[in-house]
């Protein structure tokens, strides 16, 4: 095949595969089977591999996922990306319809769309080919995601024309991919996401765009930025018609209303139906249709006068308490969770809630047999909200807390100024394995593969019985066990085997010392620098360090005096497991930052950076980031929903940032 030959193919192939990409991923309608589809593409591959010039960036290739990033760069959106303001009942939405009349008459529409819980992101297209992809960010400033959002099918590569626009909407993981994302973390002992909006916001900040392409995440388009008259368009109704044409997804749901009462129908419709979706949505959104309308009502400093989000309230539901399930942690918390008679609540079946103490017990009175309403705190956590007393069966005793340890056996004790009840036997097997299931986690030594089922199986089969087992195993062992095959027993032993060249700090996280998390290990590895020097540390070493209170202190000597702990550290030893702090030192004296030498407090609700991430990039430059608001405190970053924090810093004067500044000074 000659050149010309090869290129008309590569050409044919491109426009064949992105046909069938929008059928199957945007219409829903599969025009070929998964078999055509996946051996033209593998073709298209091959014979871009070989001719390296024939790649176009509107090749499906390219949504595979290219080379890791180095980083974001921040881009500046030509329109602002404004919030909308919110209604949470019917009054707040007759509100906003009386300033809508007041301003325009009577004669005009809404739009109604469901408000996708996803990310916010902005698409341009140069001439109908996709040049760049952003997060919100700050509304102004937003982050450059354009390999990860190449990767998502239902974002057009090339427009059905070759105009130049932005196209803005949600990307969101569909409840699928969130299911089966989790269920993957949750075998590889990893940390589950809390929601589908979150798993979309961490899959869009990663810098391997590979690991975006592996989510399976789709979007909704909604608006253009800036000005629909730039193409005809007179209204919202029409823009999202356009949008239609031009290949873009958008949400199909939507609904013209005349009058809020139409508008009121449409949410009390999509509230009784929101779980049959295949996504997750919070609320409604209403817009004025017409452009003019819209320019008539004009904005606020923060959002526009034309447009407001109806907030879905927690869904509340009645079910029965069947039993309450004691279950105990690694530091031998015993926590109750209640069993519940399965019930739907905002689309999602729960049979578990949390009852956290003996204390909430007994202050809501809560016993095995009675009725309560049960609700998801932010529509995520379940909750037993209150008992209904009137419907209460006779007969019902209170519930009492056992004496004894569920695992063990053992004698509960109630520390002095604590609420729970502790077992304190060291060999109590529960206590064991969450310890154990601790050692291996993400942040601590990072063992993949190691989930909580494995670690039970392997102290079950006395194969363990503490983390320094862990390094001992040997292939046939764990190979005899039920459900492990060769290649899941080989990873975890290389996992393994990887955790022993580990930086101390994960070690002392892992070692799971009370009061100890991973903010405090990393001080202790940076100061001390071995295990053994931090074992042998004075009292007064360790209060000279700031950020590590007497309580933490306390507990590091109380650790180490134990003999156990001593010969476990000689184990470890043994077993050529690391002792050393291996990460890299800041020298203060090199770093021209604005954040060098501060005292900084983090609070409230990050958008654009996750809490470890700023924290990290943040200690980076010389700074140090502390829990709480005081005298020596230099800066305080205010998140969304800021409370208590942002109060005392504002009464003591503390200069206060918003996430915004924060990214900005970042970048430099």
């Amino acid at each position: 095949m000659d050149k010309k030959q090869l290129e008309q193919k590569v050409a044919e192939y491109n426009k064949l595969l992105s046909e069938y990409g929008y059928a199957y991923y945007v219409l829903d309608q599969p025009v070929v089977s998964d078999n055509v589809y996946d051996q033209m593409l593998h073709e298209l591959i091959a014979i871009e591999e070989a001719n390296p010039e024939l790649i176009y960036p509107d090749s499906p290739t390219q949504r595979v996922g290219g080379e890791v990033l180095k980083g974001f760069n921040k881009i500046e959106h030509r329109y602002p990306m404004l919030s909308l303001g919110n209604a949470f009942n019917e009054r707040d939405l007759r509100d906003f319809d009386a300033r809508v009349r007041a301003s325009v008459g009577d004669y005009f529409s809404y739009m109604c769309e469901l408000k996708i819980d996803g990310l916010a992101i902005s698409l341009i297209y140069q001439d109908g080919l996709l040049q760049t992809g952003a997060t919100r960010g700050n509304g102004t400033i937003g982050e450059d995601i354009t390999e990860n959002l190449k990767t998502v099918h239902s974002v057009p590569l090339r427009l059905n024309k070759a105009i130049s626009i932005e196209a803005r909407g949600e990307c969101y993981m569909p409840k699928k991919s969130f299911a089966n994302l989790n269920k993957l973390r949750e075998e590889n002992g990893e940390e589950l996401f809390a929601n589908p909006r979150n798993a979309a916001a961490g899959s869009l900040r990663q810098l391997d765009p590979k690991i975006a392409a592996s989510r399976n995440l789709a979007t909704f388009i909604y608006a253009l930025g800036g000005n629909g008259e730039d193409y005809d368009l007179t209204s919202h109704s029409e823009t999202l018609d356009f949008m239609d044409k031009l290949g873009f997804q958008t949400n199909h749901e939507r609904q013209k209303c005349s009058t809020i009462e139409d508008v009121l129908a449409y949410i009390e419709e999509w509230t009784a139906k929101r779980s049959e979706l295949a996504y997750e949505i919070d609320g409604i959104v209403i817009k004025v249709d017409r452009f003019d309308h819209q320019q008539e009502l004009g904005f606020t400093a923060k959002a526009p006068k034309w447009s407001i989000a109806y907030k879905f309230p927690a869904e509340e539901v009645v079910t029965k308490v069947l039993d309450v399930d004691l279950t105990v942690g690694r530091t031998g918390v015993v926590t109750p969770t209640a069993i519940l008679e399965p019930v739907l609540v905002a689309g999602t079946t729960v049979q578990r809630a949390t009852l956290h103490n003996e204390d909430v017990i007994r202050e809501k009175d809560i016993r095995i047999g009675d009725f309560v309403i049960i609700r998801k705190a932010g529509d995520i956590i379940p909750e037993v909200k209150e008992v209904m007393l009137d419907q209460r069966p006779e007969g019902l005793e209170p519930f009492k807390m056992p004496t004894n340890c569920p695992a063990c056996d053992s004698e509960l004790v109630r520390l002095e100024e604590e609420v729970a009840l502790r077992c304190v036997n060291p060999q109590c097997f529960a206590q064991i394995a969450e310890g154990i299931s601790h050692f291996v986690s993400r942040n601590a030594m990072n063992i993949d593969g190691l989930g909580e089922r494995v670690v039970e199986q392997l102290l079950r089969e006395e194969l363990i019985k503490d983390v320094s087992d862990l390094y001992t195993l040997n292939k046939e062992d764990v190979l005899a066990m039920d459900r492990m095959g060769e290649k899941s027993v080989q990873n975890l032993l290389d996992a393994i085997e990887a955790s022993k060249s580990n930086s101390l700090e994960r070690l002392l996280f892992g070692l799971g010392i009370r009061h100890v998390g991973s903010k405090a290990a990393k001080i202790l590895a940076e100061r001390f620098e071995t295990m053994d020097s931090l074992a042998n540390a004075e009292k007064f070493e360790l209060l000279n360090i700031d950020g590590l209170g007497e309580k933490i202190a306390d507990s590091i000597l109380a650790y180490f005096n134990k003999q156990e702990v001593r010969d476990l550290i000689e184990r470890l030893r043994g077993l050529n497991v690391n002792l050393y702090y291996t990460g890299k030192k800041v020298n203060t004296e090199d770093i021209d930052s604005v954040f060098n030498g501060k005292v900084i407090v983090l609070t409230g609700k990050l958008s654009q950076l996750k809490r470890q991430e700023a924290q990290a990039k943040i200690e980076e430059l010389g700074g140090k980031v502390t829990g709480s608001v005081s005298k020596k405190t230099d800066l305080v970053i205010a998140g969304e929903e800021a409370g208590s924090k942002l109060a005392k810093a504002e009464q003591l004067g503390v200069e206060v940032w918003d996430e915004a500044r924060l990214v900005e000074e970042l970048s430099k």
